[in-house]
């Protein structure tokens, strides 16, 4: 079945009431670019069919709106599987909060999953970088300095490469943050940028016109190894494929390329009604399709995989709904 489906950072959209007490909902997203910001937006506009109203805030760190989810503070968040399993143990930007963080995150619970950003390892056609064993030596933009990212990028160049890592010294890891990293590149600063967009940015599109550009694409023997297997699974990731053609400067774009997007989960409170978590996983899953069509960025996400990479327990509204359409849940999502 068909399942998987102007805007500034920080816009609030605000939309037509949700159930019989006209209650509105709180949803905050990340990157008005990302897939992380676009996915809850569009989801907002269709929702409004279904008589859900959902007041979409973009621009949001989302390991923070992971804590004022849990909080209650709240109602709705794309939270990264990455930042629920920190704060499930207290540590990483959860440090400070220790065990309250660690009583907090029971608090969330998951509607469905999506990819955010898909990793691009784009370096400049003319570099002589060919492959990735090719990234010895070179100056690799690696991500921000914080979160999860970095390291699910520098896994991805070790398994990739055979083995190369910054810690080692086989390349220079560079960290900085994403809105300023495609700029660096252009202006020399790393000879390779590996990126997280959704397929078919125009942002890289526009990078390609300007210079012609090569990806990096995951080679054949690694995506049919154990490692990219366990990869997928522990970085939270899913498999991902930028097709031939899809942007106009790419020197190797007669082929498909091959790498991964970090998964994402439409995340609600505990104490959401089950009524409310039914009808929201269901006017997601009932207008995927056409949310696809209305934004191209969307066709990325794979409607076979409803769970890749979700480790929070569903909210029982949402098993509802995928018990009725047929959807086998794993049994590690139960509530």
């Amino acid at each position: 079945m068909g399942l998987f489906i102007g805007i500034l950072a920080a816009s609030v959209v605000g939309l037509a009431a949700a159930t019989a007490s006209a209650q509105s909902l709180s949803l905050e997203g990340g990157g008005s670019a990302s897939l992380t910001g676009i996915v809850p937006q569009t989801y907002a506009q269709f929702a409004a069919e279904q008589d859900i109203s959902l007041q979409v805030v973009l621009g949001q760190t989302l390991t923070r709106s992971a804590l004022k989810l849990a909080s209650g503070r709240i109602d709705m968040a794309v939270v990264p599987p990455g930042a629920y399993r920190t704060m499930s143990k207290g540590v990483g930007p959860y440090a400070q909060q220790g065990d309250q963080a660690k009583k907090l995150a029971p608090n969330i619970r998951a509607l469905f999953g999506f990819p955010a950003g898909t990793f691009h390892a784009i370096t400049w056609a003319d570099s002589g970088i060919e492959t990735w064993q090719d990234l010895a030596g070179k100056r690799v933009y690696i991500g921000p300095p914080a979160g999860a990212a970095s390291g699910q990028i520098q896994q991805l160049i070790s398994l990739s490469s055979g083995g190369l890592t910054a810690d080692g010294g086989d390349y220079e890891g560079i960290r900085a943050p994403w809105g300023a990293a495609a700029q660096s590149f252009q202006d020399g600063q790393f000879d390779v940028y590996v990126a997280s967009a959704a397929v078919g940015s125009q942002a890289l599109n526009e990078l390609s016109l300007q210079r012609e550009i090569r990806i990096l694409g995951v080679p054949e023997d690694v995506l049919n190894s154990e490692g990219w297997a366990k990869f997928l699974v522990e970085a939270a990731q899913f498999q991902s494929t930028v097709p031939a053609g899809t942007y106009s400067g790419q020197a190797n774009g007669d082929m498909d390329q091959t790498s991964s997007a970090s998964a994402m989960m439409m995340s609600v409170h505990k104490d959401m009604s089950d009524d409310q978590a039914y009808a929201l996983t269901k006017a997601y899953w009932e207008n995927l399709e056409a949310m696809m069509n209305a934004n191209a960025l969307m066709r990325s996400i794979n409607p076979d995989l409803p769970f890749a990479g979700m480790n929070a327990k569903l909210h029982p509204g949402a098993v509802r709904y995928y018990n009725e359409a047929g959807i086998e849940v794993p049994g590690d999502l139960l509530p």
